[in-house]
């Protein structure tokens, strides 16, 4: 009998408050015509990862409406404003049991591309695998949790994601190769959109 295939979700974290931009919503800002979101919903809907879920918090309305038409699943966090550990434990609260895996990417890496997530992917063993891309030596985002680790995730508190885990798993952690600085490029301040937009 051949094993199943070993399914992988991804989890999109968009319930920030943006405050390093206000007044402006980050994740709302619009490169090439499109919203920042929109752009990293569909860099994993064009993965092999599925479900896609978005979680939501701090102007949901607004985040929902920039992904209206989209195959997501948004759930709402309301208790976005304690911090990352909410919105990472309101989205893999939402994934079916069946998952083995969970892409978590953040909502303002609008230059993650899908086959950055499919090489991850690829590179998932099993359900205590931990894939991160690596470029130079350096280590980015989005990282592909194994579901060995869902139940320890969800127990983090404060404005923290899961990278401690890391620590305390190193021989699980795979790094995958990817020759793009999309895995670094996240938005925090009008320098760094400025930045992003600036590329040719």
């Amino acid at each position: 009998m051949t094993a199943r295939p070993l399914k992988v979700a991804a989890v999109v974290l968009a319930a920030g408050r943006s405050s390093r931009m206000a007044p402006r919503n980050k994740l709302l800002e619009l490169i090439e015509g499109k919203p920042v979101i929109a752009h990293t919903a569909s860099a994993a809907l064009g993965s092999g990862a599925g479900p896609v879920i978005v979680v939501t918090g701090f102007e949901a309305e607004r985040i929902g409406e920039a992904l209206r038409g989209s195959n997501v699943t948004i759930v709402y966090n309301a208790g976005y404003g304690l911090g990352l550990s909410t919105s990472l434990r309101t989205g893999l609260e939402a994934l079916p049991p069946s998952i083995d895996g969970a892409l978590v990417l953040l909502g303002d890496m609008p230059g993650i591309e899908s086959s950055d997530l499919n090489a991850l992917i690829a590179a998932f063993k099993n359900r205590k695998s931990i894939c991160i891309p690596a470029r130079d030596g350096k280590r980015g985002n989005p990282v592909l949790w194994g579901a060995a680790y869902f139940a320890e995730m969800t127990r983090i508190t404060g404005d923290l994601g899961a990278k401690p885990l890391m620590a305390k798993y190193p021989d699980h952690v795979i790094e995958v190769p990817i020759d793009s600085d999309g895995i670094f490029a996240d938005i925090d301040t009008p320098s760094d959109f400025a930045r992003l937009t600036s590329k040719p």
